[in-house]
């Protein structure tokens, strides 16, 4: 392999190790959080999955057992990773999101939030049931700590 060439499948490799490695820890964390938080609500594990799995399948994914609860934990990371890989991408452009990671983590845990809230669900067949601001809150806190923070701090251990 010539010089250029390997400098560029080393770079491509890092970005991949670099997005799975923050989709894979943020997904972790979040699937978790939401199966304790929402799990005081009396949400049990198996029902938040088929509700993220609801998102394609729409209200059947309730009625598929073990199945739709697959699917719902493996579209959770399809989305984990997602936005990791939207991190890394931006990141590599505006250089302040691994320098401030912090602020930065915690701003895009909110933005995720957002975008998850009104673009992905509404174009999506998941029911959403009605607004409540204590749920809203809850939801922007786990984004911050258990997407945002370990995507921007992971990502930042992967320099160019």
């Amino acid at each position: 392999m010539s010089e250029p060439s390997s400098v560029t499948a080393r770079m491509q490799r890092r970005a991949v190790s670099a997005t799975l490695t923050a989709g894979l820890i943020a997904g972790i964390l979040d699937i978790t959080a939401a199966f304790l938080v929402y799990g005081r609500y009396g949400a049990q594990p198996e029902r938040i999955l088929q509700g993220i799995a609801s998102g394609i399948l729409g209200p059947g994914a309730y009625n598929g057992g073990s199945k739709t609860a697959v699917l719902g934990l493996a579209l959770h990371f399809v989305i984990a990773l997602g936005a990791a890989a939207v991190f890394y991408g931006t990141s590599r452009k505006l250089k302040f999101l691994t320098r401030h990671a912090v602020i930065s983590g915690f701003l895009f845990g909110i933005a995720v939030h957002f975008f998850m809230q009104y673009v992905v669900l509404p174009l999506s067949a998941y029911h959403k049931g009605p607004f409540a601001m204590s749920l809203m809150l809850i939801g922007i806190v786990i984004h911050m700590f258990c997407v945002g923070l370990p995507i921007s701090l992971t990502i930042r251990r992967f320099p160019i």
